[in-house]
């Protein structure tokens, strides 16, 4: 689970330390233009560092079952989402962004739970509540959202309904290859949204607005996707997701950093809001007979007390190691959260 937590939070500082940036780009270029070019610096980025990884092309092992998910999520995750962002920010503030985005988190749970029957104790809820109270706090000073266009707050609301739907399509897929998914996410969404911007008359930025562009998809929206997948496998998505709400905050604290900005007290006060938050997630329990239905899929893994059976190929002993496998019925009881193997009903 640490690992987990930690990719959560790297996600999250990845994507927070973004908007910033983007917010300073998107007056140079058209915002479809801009979610594109984001989009595809992800794509073409880790697309070469999964090549490399491969030393050549090799197949992502991804289930036929599994392609209406992932395109399911690049629609609403890569096409739409960051199209609705780019136009918000075009009309409301940064600090005012920054509150709405901490809508993703809640939407993202609602759904977990609600459509997926995803389980959430009480500390999990509370957690949550903690976790976006912060980045409440953390934008109401600025009282800058009265003044916002009604417009630019509907887009960025839209924009974390999207990436809500986008969270939940991409843990139906989170076992494979994350490498696999943000790069064919990042390529298929910023074709897409590069090319519908250029057909409308768009045309490309300077060569350094282009570079930076490019480089900020790759951090901000590439790796923080890999990031985000890998904490899907062993959080699930409703503490993915509530653990990704701190991107606010985050991003406000590279901000102070960089810029020589005072922190105000409400900047101390939404710390301790998300700390507690983090603290509940982290401090949860959750244990009960379970049963695990029989299951097949491909992931990194080793063997443990759910990895236990023969290989078709030879097998040099190495763990972790990648393969298509099979979990037959299992029923014990153990501490779990709902990651790629504990998906079963309360």
């Amino acid at each position: 689970m640490t690992s987990s937590v930690f990719y959560a939070l790297l996600a999250a500082a990845l994507f927070g330390a973004s908007t910033p940036v983007a917010k300073l780009l998107v007056g140079e270029q058209p915002p479809v233009l801009l979610a594109g070019l984001l989009y595809l610096g992800s794509g073409i980025g880790l697309g070469l560092a999964r090549l490399l990884r491969e030393r050549g092309w090799k197949s992502s092992g991804l289930a036929r079952g599994d392609w209406p998910w992932l395109l399911g999520a690049i629609l609403f995750g890569g096409v739409l989402g960051p199209v609705a962002l780019m136009f918000g920010l075009t009309q409301v503030s940064g600090s005012t962004a920054s509150l709405l985005l901490n809508l993703e988190a809640v939407l993202t749970a609602v759904i977990a739970w609600w459509v997926f029957r995803e389980n959430a104790d009480r500390r999990v809820v509370l957690g949550m509540v903690a976790i976006v109270a912060g980045g409440v706090v953390l934008s109401w000073p600025g009282g800058e959202g009265a003044a916002s266009s009604g417009w630019g707050l509907l887009a960025i609301a839209l924009a974390c309904l999207c990436w809500a739907i986008d969270n939940n399509l991409t843990r139906k897929v989170a076992a494979a290859d994350a490498l696999f998914i943000a790069s064919t996410k990042g390529l298929l969404a910023g074709s897409v949204n590069t090319t519908l911007a250029l057909a409308f008359g768009a045309t490309l930025p300077a060569v350094e607005t282009l570079g930076l562009s490019l480089l900020l998809g790759l951090l901000g929206y590439g790796l923080s996707l890999v990031c985000f997948v890998l904490a899907l496998r062993g959080l699930g998505t409703a503490r993915t997701g509530a653990y990704f709400s701190t991107a606010p905050f985050l991003g406000a604290a590279v901000a102070l950093g960089l810029l020589g900005e005072s922190a105000t007290p409400a900047f101390w006060l939404a710390a301790a809001f998300m700390g507690l938050g983090v603290w509940l997630h982290l401090s949860e329990r959750h244990e009960h007979e379970h049963t695990h239905e029989p299951l097949e899929h491909t992931h990194p893994h080793g063997h443990d007390e759910h990895h236990q059976h023969e290989h078709d190929a030879a097998w040099d002993g190495t763990e972790p190691h990648m393969h298509w496998h099979r979990h037959e019925v299992l029923t014990h009881k153990h501490p779990h959260y709902p990651d790629i193997h504990h998906r079963h009903g309360h």
